[in-house]
Formats: C-alpha cells, structure tokens, sequence
C-alpha cells in the first residue's frame, strides 16, 4: 500500500509560482524556458497548454537536466583517462579503467555487468518514486523552479547555497540559463552516446590530445 501511495505522489500535480520580472514570457505558464534565440517557445506538443501537470513536467525537465550536465562533465573527464580506482565488484572483475575500453556511451554500458545494471535502474527508480519524487520539487526552501523540497530524514531539501539572487530579472535570467543548459547537456550527452556506437566517433571532446 505504501509503494502505491508514493507511487501515485510521483505523479501528482506540482504546485508552482508564476514569474513576475520583465523577463517572464506569458506564453509559459511559470514565466521561464523560452528562448530568447531562433527557437522561441519551441513546444511542439503542447506542454505548455496543460497547467495542471506543466509544474511536474518542468520539475522533471530541471532534474533530467542537472543529471545531464553531470553526466556530460563525466564524459569529458573520462575521456582523459580519469577514472575510479580499484573495481565495480569485490572480485575485481570488473575495473573501472576497463568500462571504457570499448569507447564511451552504449558500449561502455555494454561493459557493466548485469548486476551493476541493476541496480542503476533500481536506484533510479527509487530516487523518482520514493525518495525524490518529482511531486516534492515545488520550490524548497528557497522557492526556486525545481527547488526540491527534501525527504524528512533523509535528503534536505533547498540548495546548498546561503544567499540567494535577490534580484528578480538576474534570478529570472540564471534560471533560464539553467534550463537552457539543461537542455543541451541532454542534447550533448544524447549525441555523444550515439557517436560513440559509430567506428569513427571513438573520441569526441579531446581527440588531439589523446591521440598524440
């Protein structure tokens, strides 16, 4: 009955405040996401005319995207050689430096054994129905986009910053360069992954340095 209850928690609508500074865009129901370039309000489906479930659709977008943004930074480093010592299991089986041995993205996942895989998944799961879902990212203490409330405890909730922007344009803009950033790390990370499936795209940020 509880795995039901936070299951449906995950789902629900997120309540949200719509932004008031000059750089709010109407035609997005919290004021923020639209690109001041050549795409404009690119929504193509139509997000943005269902109110009701747009604050959970945008705090899964924030969260995807700060994930993203990590993962792209992670490829980078990986692809100088930097990696976790010792190994994914006890046995050592299975070393970090060996993941990539096959190239980045798809077939480094080949890489990880299927227990590893797993858990991945399991984790993910829990983080979004359980521990994180996305029905707790209403602000936080803070009251940001995407600002995630906590779990009592165990996750706290708010970032981990102790002066906030004040100001509302110069928070409305760093927001928007958040999302905005957010969206092409997935685009990058994406990209990547699918380049590396390719025999010619075996490196893809520092190709002269680490063929030399």
């Amino acid at each position: 009955l509880a795995s039901l209850v936070a299951s449906a928690a995950a789902f629900a609508p997120v309540a949200f405040k719509v932004s008031s500074s000059a750089l709010a865009d109407a035609r997005s129901p919290d004021g923020l996401g639209v690109d001041p370039g050549p795409l404009d309000l690119f929504d193509p489906l139509g997000f943005v005319e269902d109110e009701e479930s747009f604050p959970r659709r945008r705090a899964v977008e924030i969260k995807h995207g700060r994930i993203a943004m990590m993962a792209f930074i992670g490829m980078l480093v990986q692809e100088l050689g930097v990696t976790f010592p010792g190994s994914l299991d006890l046995a050592g089986q299975y070393p970090f430096a060996d993941v990539l041995k096959d190239g980045m993205g798809f077939p480094a996942l080949a890489n990880v054994p299927a227990g590893g895989l797993v858990q991945i998944v399991l984790f993910g799961g829990l983080a979004e129905v359980s521990a994180m879902p996305s029905s707790e990212y209403t602000g936080g203490p803070q009251d940001l986009p995407g600002g995630f409330d906590g779990s009592q405890g165990t996750i706290p909730g708010g970032y981990p910053f102790t002066t906030q922007i004040e100001d509302p344009e110069q928070r409305d803009r760093t927001l928007n360069v958040e999302i905005q950033n957010g969206r092409a790390a997935m685009l990058g990370v994406t990209g990547a992954m699918i380049h590396s499936c390719l025999d010619s795209c075996d490196h893809h940020f520092f190709y002269p340095i680490t063929h030399n």
